[in-house]
């Protein structure tokens, strides 16, 4: 999740592993309680290439799978795969009733359609939020899979009680994968939401006026000391 800086009186360090930690901890005894009941959760990746941030981020999953008793499958293809053979592999995880949740890994290959990809999985499957159907709900402010790296953000503004109603929230970024479910679920927590990006005038005169400065465009240090206001309360993603 990375680090939140909170400039209240004093600047404090939020450990966001330490939060990550408590929720796997958690996680693992709802896993528990659901194998009691005889459901076992299995999750499947679909990684295409051989990316090496993808190949890292998969390699965490499995990871993660692991350490709270989820079962994992991953299924890994060539850059030559087609569209059909990607759509094909889709289906299939759909219509497996062992499978709880599916997620493509990407970036993929540029001759794929990703959002294609991404409105054949099943909406009850799609646990990175990208079919439009759950895209939608997120809009409609209904209960739904958001990407992670938004629904980790709003877990620590949660387990640390950082208000956001009416709070002026500015979002550095419109990627479908981090800009635009962030500042959807700023919004739904009664924040006011302004979304910059690269076509943006007088970045910083916005970001000083916020309350809270979202930074999701996967460059280091963007966000300067001078571009936030006192008291507010800063977040750098590392995701686009």
């Amino acid at each position: 999740m990375g680090l939140i800086a909170l400039m209240e009186v004093i600047m404090e360090i939020i450990d966001g592993r330490a939060l990550a930690q408590n929720v796997r901890e958690n996680l693992k005894a709802e896993v528990e309680e659901l194998k009691k009941d005889g459901i076992i959760p299995k999750f499947a990746v679909i990684l295409i290439g051989n990316d090496k941030a993808s190949l890292t981020y998969v390699k965490s999953k499995n990871k993660a799978c692991k350490e709270l008793g989820i079962e994992y499958e991953e299924i890994l293809l060539g850059e030559e795969t087609t569209m059909e053979e990607l759509l094909d592999i889709i289906d299939e995880l759909n219509g497996r009733k062992d499978i709880s949740g599916i997620l493509l890994q990407s970036p993929i290959p540029p001759h794929l359609d990703i959002n294609e990809a991404f409105r054949r999985i099943n909406p009850s499957k799609d646990v990175d939020g990208f079919n439009p159907y759950n895209v939608g709900k997120l809009c409609l402010n209904q209960d739904t899979f958001v990407s992670c790296t938004p629904y980790g953000i709003m877990k620590i503004f949660e387990a640390y009680d950082i208000p956001l109603d009416g709070k002026n929230a500015v979002v550095i970024g419109r990627s479908n994968i981090v800009g635009k479910p962030m500042s959807l679920s700023l919004l739904n927590r009664n924040a006011t939401v302004t979304i910059c990006h690269s076509k943006t005038k007088n970045l910083k005169e916005l970001t000083r006026e916020a309350d809270i400065v979202i930074a999701a465009i996967g460059k280091k240090h963007f966000v300067t000391e001078d571009m936030i206001k006192e008291r507010s309360s800063c977040n750098r993603c590392r995701n686009k």
